[in-house]
């Protein structure tokens, strides 16, 4: 058995650790409801932007641009978005051990880590790095978004890459985030298929009101000057709006996964500092005994 002053040792190891967890958590707390605020508020925005550019594709018949060419095969330029920071549970490491399985299972792929947790596992395993950004804000700003979507395209038009996909981690709230992986290039265009299913949600919320559907025509827009121009600015924009919001998503969910992580911890310290204490007291209780009984055996020694 451990002596006492062994135990009171790490008794005040644990709670020095458990200041420092508790600490931490406030802080991720404080740093989660300015990032929740700004991933939420950014949400309606983007979730627009995807509707309006899925929707000229669908009622487009001269959707035509260098960022909508498919190319078969090629290289693979994926983005990994991680924390430059640790102790958040298993946030890094859920995007790393996609993008790992991407790497493993095509053979021409490139990385594009925003943070340092992703770059140095990847730099590790010698995979090829394209571009690397570390020491990312915690709120970070829709230029750092709008340099990336301008890098992105320029590999892509010079066909350095034939496509480019992005990892990040949605945040749905402090103790659920979901990684998520989207094509950013060649732009998705909007399927027959999915037009069908949004006609049958709208039919059935209608019906459920009440309401009569009659059957639409959709009609082409009509593009001034020309459907090319017109795309040069829409699928820049459209981007620059994908990336910015997976960034405030990404580090919202890190800040919530650090708070439940720091969270666990220091209830996890409260939980050893008990079962220390309990030793301790049994150690000291033993100690008391032993003596007790070494002074009775003494005192009738001397009879």
């Amino acid at each position: 058995m451990q002596n006492m002053r062994d135990i009171q040792r790490r008794i005040g190891s644990v709670k020095n650790t458990q200041k420092i967890t508790r600490a931490m958590k406030m802080v991720a707390a404080a740093k989660l409801k300015n990032a929740q605020d700004r991933a939420e508020d950014a949400r309606p925005f983007f979730n627009k932007t995807v509707e309006v550019l899925r929707g000229v594709f669908t009622r487009t018949k001269e959707a035509s641009h260098p960022l909508l060419a498919d190319r078969e095969d090629g290289r693979h330029l994926v983005i990994v978005i991680t924390g430059d920071r640790g102790l958040c549970g298993a946030y890094n490491h859920k995007v790393i051990d996609i993008a790992e399985e991407i790497v493993e299972e095509e053979e021409e792929v490139s990385l594009m880590v925003l943070g340092r947790k992703a770059r140095d596992y990847f730099r590790r395993r010698e995979t090829d790095i394209m571009a690397e950004y570390v020491q990312l804000d915690d709120y970070p700003g829709y230029g750092f978004a709008n340099n990336l979507a301008d890098e992105i395209i320029h590999h892509f038009e010079a066909e350095d890459v034939n496509k480019v996909s992005m990892i990040y981690t949605h945040f749905n709230s402090a103790i659920s985030q979901t990684v998520k992986t989207m094509q950013l290039l060649p732009v998705e265009k909007f399927s027959e298929a999915e037009e069908k299913s949004e006609s049958e949600e709208e039919k059935m919320d209608s019906e459920t009101a009440g309401e009569e559907i009659k059957s639409k025509k959709y009609v082409d827009y009509i593009f001034e000057p020309s459907p090319a121009e017109v795309f040069d600015n829409i699928l820049p924009q459209y981007l620059i709006n994908v990336i910015y919001s997976a960034l405030l998503e990404s580090k919202a969910s890190e800040f919530g996964a650090r708070m439940t992580a720091m969270d666990s911890a220091t209830e996890n310290a409260n939980e050893m500092i008990d079962k220390l204490t309990l030793k301790y007291n049994r150690a000291r209780q033993a100690e008391i005994t032993k003596e007790i009984t070494e002074i009775v055996g003494g005192a009738e020694a001397l009879k």
